[in-house]
């Protein structure tokens, strides 16, 4: 087609995919191509914020590495994330809700074993997670695996170290719930932190007066056959940033309670000799979601 302008333009590139033999592909990029269209017609964008945007882009890009995922936190920091969990992982009421990956998960972390430490040194204040997996009706869910990390006490995840290897992860591990679903682990209690500034998002963040923090909390992935797998944090109650979190993924049944104790005995029977925390949190499964 010729003669192509800013009226017809659109119509004529959705035109280009019609033999598409993937429907879904066809769907999702023509449905991109208009919105992507109506956007730029909107804003009236001009020639020099577009090359604004590539830059940003490809910046974003030249950010991710083994153990960074930049264009996770770009759709963490604006919604996206969020957005795509909440309309995949529709639950009932009882079911423990979805909340966003994040970018620092790393894939085969250390298999641990029930009741073992996984801070490793890491600052912070002792806490013992004592968890267990049900079902909706309240059954337990046995032998599930549970995948666990969370940053130190300053704010950081192992990763984010310039002289990180494998060798050196801490704060992170995967359990086997036994077969009453329970599992518990020593760890330090999360802490607020923010989300790293060092890049395009963090460029971004502070061009729009948007702060970097996210509440303290600790991720949970937890997967069994039969199941929807269930990926979620659980969150310090009290803390400031519940309500402004930088990524979106607060929701108020992934609240825990961390409890104070003074040295001593602790529920596990190991002698404390500093104050500790405790979370004692039930983790609920919805069955697993059939996608067309």
């Amino acid at each position: 087609m010729r003669n192509l302008n800013e009226h017809n333009i659109t119509d004529a590139v959705v035109a280009r995919f019609a033999d598409t033999p993937n429907p879904r592909v066809k769907e999702i990029i023509t449905s991109l191509v208009r919105h992507l269209h109506a956007f730029a017609r909107e804003t009236k964008l001009t020639e020099a914020e577009w090359m604004e945007g590539i830059k940003f882009l490809t910046a974003t890009g030249q950010k991710c590495d083994d153990v960074r995922q930049e264009f996770i936190l770009l759709s963490d920091t604006i919604g996206l994330s969020q957005l795509v969990v909440a309309q995949n992982h529709s639950r009932s009421a009882e079911a423990t809700e979805q909340t966003v990956f994040g970018p620092f998960h790393i894939e085969n972390p250390p298999a641990k074993k029930d009741g073992e430490d996984i801070a490793l040194g890491a600052p912070g204040e002792p806490c013992l997670c004592v968890t267990q997996v049900v079902d909706e009706a309240g059954k337990p869910v046995p032998n599930c695996q549970v995948d666990v990390w969370q940053a130190d006490a300053e704010g950081f995840y192992d990763v984010q170290d310039p002289t990180w290897n494998r060798d050196k992860m801490r704060l992170r591990a995967v359990f086997n719930a036994d077969a009453k679903g329970e599992l518990k682990f020593w760890t330090i209690k999360p802490a607020a932190y923010p989300i790293p500034t060092d890049g395009p998002v963090g460029a971004m963040l502070t061009m729009t007066k948007r702060h970097p923090m996210r509440p303290g909390h600790i991720h949970f992935a937890i997967q069994k056959p039969g199941y929807d797998p269930l990926i979620t944090h659980v969150f310090i109650d009290n803390d400031p940033y519940l309500d402004s979190d930088a990524v979106f993924g607060v929701r108020s049944s992934c609240i825990g309670d961390y409890v104070r104790h003074e040295a001593g005995t602790a529920p596990d029977g190991s002698k404390r000799t500093q104050p500790y925390y405790t979370l004692n949190y039930k983790f609920v499964l919805a069955p697993e979601i059939k996608h067309a």
